[in-house]
């Protein structure tokens, strides 16, 4: 590149003085290194290190992905115990499905990390949309891996979990289910966002409050 530079320079430099042909000469060695320079520099950049602000938003959008990773898959595994006592005690669907559908939909608005706060026994199924944070960002992630439908998961089948034979003794365990799932959405409340936490504590007392149902049923 630089070859081809001075050649055109020397060439432009054979009608002028011999003053005029240094000038011509040093502007063409100046062009030469400018280029050289454009030449190489950019390639051997170091790439830019995040600031810290950076590296903490970052810290922070993962902490808050794990945990609503975490939390779906505690309601996921939920629904499953629910889908599982209704295959081996159909008897048990009047009262098993309507708490089942709740379960669900807490699952669903776990999954989607809605802003909604429901009062406690009511279901959070309204979507919402929080701000596009890079929390928010890092989050969406989790929630497309463990999104919930409604349902259970499909690769999971309901004899996958082990169902008390005595529909009253099958009661009782999904009542203690219920109510380490609530303990679990509790405890995360003091690491999560303020709007996931409103959502978290409403599923929470909804868990209790179903744990309730399930055990009074079962001293039926």
């Amino acid at each position: 590149m630089i070859s081809t530079i001075f050649e055109r320079t020397a060439a432009e430099g054979e009608g002028v003085t011999t003053t005029g042909r240094r000038a011509v000469l040093v502007a063409g060695v100046a062009t030469g290194a400018a280029a050289l320079a454009g030449c190489t520099s950019a390639p051997g950049e170091q790439p830019r290190r995040p600031s810290v602000a950076e590296q903490e938003a970052e810290r922070v959008a993962r902490a808050e992905a794990a945990l609503r990773l975490r939390s779906v898959t505690a309601a996921r595994s939920l629904l499953e115990r629910y889908d599982a006592a209704l295959a081996a005690h159909p008897t048990l669907a009047p009262r098993l499905t309507p708490l089942r559908g709740a379960v669900a939909a807490h699952a669903k608005a776990l999954g989607e990390g809605g802003t909604a706060s429901p009062a406690p026994g009511e279901t959070p199924g309204a979507k919402t949309t929080g701000p596009a944070t890079p929390a928010a960002s890092a989050s969406a992630s989790a929630s497309a891996s463990a999104s919930a439908s409604g349902s259970a998961d499909p690769g999971a089948s309901p004899g996958a979990v082990r169902v008390a034979a005595d529909p009253r003794a099958a009661l009782r365990e999904l009542a203690a289910a219920e109510r380490s799932a609530a303990d679990g959405h509790a405890a995360a409340l003091l690491t999560a966002p303020p709007e996931y936490a409103r959502l978290l504590a409403s599923v929470a007392a909804a868990g209790a409050a179903h744990a309730y149902l399930l055990t009074e049923g079962a001293r039926t």
